[in-house]
């Protein structure tokens, strides 16, 4: 045994050298002084050593790890060197004995700065961790953004090395960071650029979160991959021959659909697969002088658009307005041979690589343009984060809701280009070009006629701010303002405000208390807080001073042994929620809905998602209202599992009940003779289901209807989707996802 040992050993070692020689060969023109080689050596060593004893979940040496997200930065993100050291290290200090000192004394202060900032991030999600302090980890997470955006970068390469290697994993850890990959480093890796990386995180998050609709959608790309080839085939030929009459330098070739596209598309549209046009996709990169880019673009577009009738609302021109995060190309969608929907991407090799390798591309050849958009989108972060009364909560719901919206472009008196998110006011503009600008904002001329500070901006727009030295912030600004900076800003000024409000009423509390000869004590406080029904003394003494509070019903109250007490008071101390939970349910035992568990502890049924028999599910801890149970694929799952993990509780359906849910299906189709009665009768008649209402509206011959049932689980739902979608006439038949009994 002893040398079968050795022999394993030395096999694993071989691989370890291998794969460090694969990393070496990827850097070798990075490499630019025999220096770095050592350093880089020198980190590998260190990396080797430290980790030596650790192993991972699958049983190989942990090592393996480190060397791969150190490949995937250089190959996928494109850094160099002093990145790899990094991605080599990034453990080392938080799982090891070496030191950040160590890290110093062996290569430089910026190595040593970006593992450090690995360091403490390294926590930004942690199982039973309260909500706040993951918020101020992801926080802490931004910052090291806005000072060095390769410790983001590392991290993300980190992160997907993780999704990749996930199959060791119990299956809660793999829906936790399944799901936290989706709520935050997939919506990253879009804003950063990189394209490939992002598609990537969100279909191996879907392979964990809802590996039934991955394994379903992968098998009909797998099924139809030859008759797409070919079409994709039948499509470009014409094209190319033009496109080389014209002489461009060009390739061309078909373009995968990400799968996580296709189930979004499939549930949040209900478009069925094989309507799904951009399954169709090409890619057309030119071989242009960077002068000549542009041009090149748009008459390989006019190419394209006189062999193939164009759809003109598809048209994306991201070449004249690039994103924020550096993306330059031009798409089309076209209708191609045998009337199918094409989607055609045109970009230069210059515009290619910023689109595959995101930031570090971008920075390449920033130099040569004139757009400075993702810089300002990382000084615009810095400026928030900056502020050091950023609820961190509120910043990281906003933060997210921004990474993946949509953008305009609107423009100041003096024709200076900005970029605002969809939805953005007036009001977030004025913010947007300082924050001293918004707080004195009371209007705005757009295209030079007056406009309220709640008006919504639109591409093209040139807005001129009105201010007034007599402003004052509202705090109904926060209603319509959408853009982080202008909520931080307001938030932090009226907290301001606020403060010295409650400072105020502080001292006309403790005057009221010396003149009724109560002792100035933190219980008395607590009690006169608890009287007043208020939440917090620092809401108390706020609405002293706003609301004139006399106090005088304090000299009311008893006083025993220099203590207030409130009348008829005995404080019921209940025990909370999650204390039951933990008392009747077990380590890592499940909640067994309608069980024996489930008697002794309250739970509901979401109404964002309406679970019934037979769906995964999980119970989340509510603060009033016990457990709530929401399917694993409720809108909200993604959001709850990865921000409140410490209130997931594992759970099950108890298959010895046999209770009626309700449910609903929205069915489409054509408003043919009798098509209610042939439906009704499939669902009572047929399956023997209860119905309990049933609405259709109709316009120019289509139907769009909602029917809603009671089923006993799962299986029932879908033999009645099923039965409904084989009936002639009926284009779409879906579940519905959200609560809509009322509308």
């Amino acid at each position: 045994m002893p040398d079968k040992v050795k022999i394993n050993i030395e096999e694993e070692n071989k691989l370890i050298l291998k794969e460090y020689k694969h990393l070496l060969r990827s850097l070798k023109p990075k490499l630019t002084s025999n220096s770095e080689k050592a350093d880089l050596r020198r980190a590998f060593e260190m990396a080797v050593e430290a980790h030596k004893s650790m192993r991972r979940k699958s049983g190989e040496p942990y090592i393996h790890h480190p060397i791969a997200v150190a490949q995937i930065v250089v190959d996928e993100i494109g850094l160099g060197p002093q990145s790899a050291i990094c991605a080599l290290l990034h453990d080392t200090v938080e799982d090891t004995d070496i030191t950040l000192e160590d890290i110093e004394m062996n290569f430089d202060k910026p190595t040593a700065k970006i593992i450090d900032g690995l360091t403490k991030i390294s926590g930004a999600f942690e199982l039973n961790m309260d909500t706040s302090q993951q918020a101020e980890n992801f926080r802490k997470l931004l910052l090291t953004l806005t000072d060095d955006i390769r410790v983001i970068l590392v991290k993300i390469a980190d992160r997907l090395h993780n999704m990749r290697t996930m199959d060791s994993m119990a299956t809660h850890k793999q829906m936790k960071i399944a799901s936290e990959t989706l709520f935050i480093y997939a919506p990253l890796a879009h804003r950063l650029g990189l394209y490939n990386i992002k598609t990537e995180l969100e279909d191996l998050s879907l392979k964990y979160t809802q590996a039934d609709k991955y394994n379903e959608i992968s098998k009909k790309l797998a099924d139809t991959k030859k008759d797409r080839t070919k079409y994709i085939n039948e499509f470009i030929h014409p094209l190319k021959e033009l496109l080389i009459e014209k002489e461009y330098d060009f390739e061309i070739y078909g373009r995968p659909k990400s799968i996580y596209s296709i189930y979004n598309k499939i549930t949040t549209k209900h478009v069925p697969f094989e309507e799904i046009y951009d399954l169709f996709a090409i890619r057309i990169i030119l071989d242009s002088p960077l002068d000549e880019e542009k041009s090149d673009c748009w008459g390989v577009y006019s190419v394209i658009t006189d062999l193939y009738k164009p759809q003109p609302e598809r048209l994306r021109d991201w070449i004249s307005n690039p994103k924020t995060n550096g993306y330059e190309a031009l798409h089309t969608t076209v209708m191609g041979p045998q009337g199918k929907w094409v989607e055609v991407q045109i970009r230069s090799k210059r515009m290619h690589e910023i689109a595959e390798l995101g930031l570090a591309a971008h920075w390449k050849y920033k130099e040569n343009s004139q757009d400075n958009a993702l810089d300002e989108w990382i000084e615009n972060i810095r400026e928030t984060l900056q502020n050091p009364d950023t609820n961190a909560l509120d910043f990281v719901t906003n933060f997210r809701q921004e990474l993946f919206n949509e953008e305009i472009f609107v423009f100041t008196p003096k024709g200076q280009l900005k970029r605002l998110k969809a939805g953005a006011t007036a009001l977030d503009f004025a913010f947007e070009i300082h924050s001293e600008l918004g707080l004195k904002c009371i209007g705005a001329k757009i295209n030079h006629k007056l406009v309220p500070l709640s008006h919504k901006l639109s591409n093209g727009d040139q807005i001129e701010i009105l201010t007034s030295s007599k402003q004052l912030v509202n705090e109904d600004w926060l209603k319509f303002v959408v853009t982080s900076k202008a909520i931080s800003v307001i938030r932090k000024t009226l907290q301001e405000e606020k403060r010295k409000q409650a400072d105020l009423g502080k001292e006309t509390y403790e005057k009221k208390l010396k003149q009724f000869d109560i002792p100035l004590t933190d219980y008395n406080l607590a009690i006169a807080v608890k009287y007043y029904k208020y939440q917090s003394p620092y809401d108390f003494y706020f609405y002293i001073q706003t609301k004139n509070l006399t106090l005088t019903d304090l000299k009311e109250l008893k006083l025993q042994g220099g203590k207030l007490m409130l009348p008829n008071s005995k404080i019921e101390v209940k025990e909370s929620i999650e204390e039951t939970v933990k008392k009747e349910l077990k380590k890592n035992a499940e909640l067994l809905i309608m069980g024996e568990s489930s008697d002794k502890i309250a739970y509901k049924f979401a109404n964002c998602c309406n679970p019934i028999p037979g769906d995964d599910v999980f119970g989340f801890i509510t603060i009033n209202e016990g457990i709530k149970i929401h399917r694993t694929n409720c809108p909200n799952a993604v959001q709850l599992m990865s921000k409140y993990d410490y209130r997931i509780v594992r759970t099950k359906w108890n298959k010895q009940h046999e209770i009626a849910f309700l449910t609903g299906v929205k069915i489409n189709g054509i408003d043919d003779v009798g098509v209610i009665n042939k439906l009704t009768n499939i669902i009572t008649g047929q399956l023997k289901l209860n119905m309990r209402s049933i609405s259709f509206d109709t316009d120019d011959g289509i139907f769009e209807g909602k029917i809603m049932v009671y089923v006993h689980n799962i299986e029932q739902l879908d033999r009645l989707i099923e039965e409904l979608k084989s009936q002639q006439g009926i284009f779409s038949v879906s579940r519905i996802a959200e609560n809509e009994l009322e509308k």
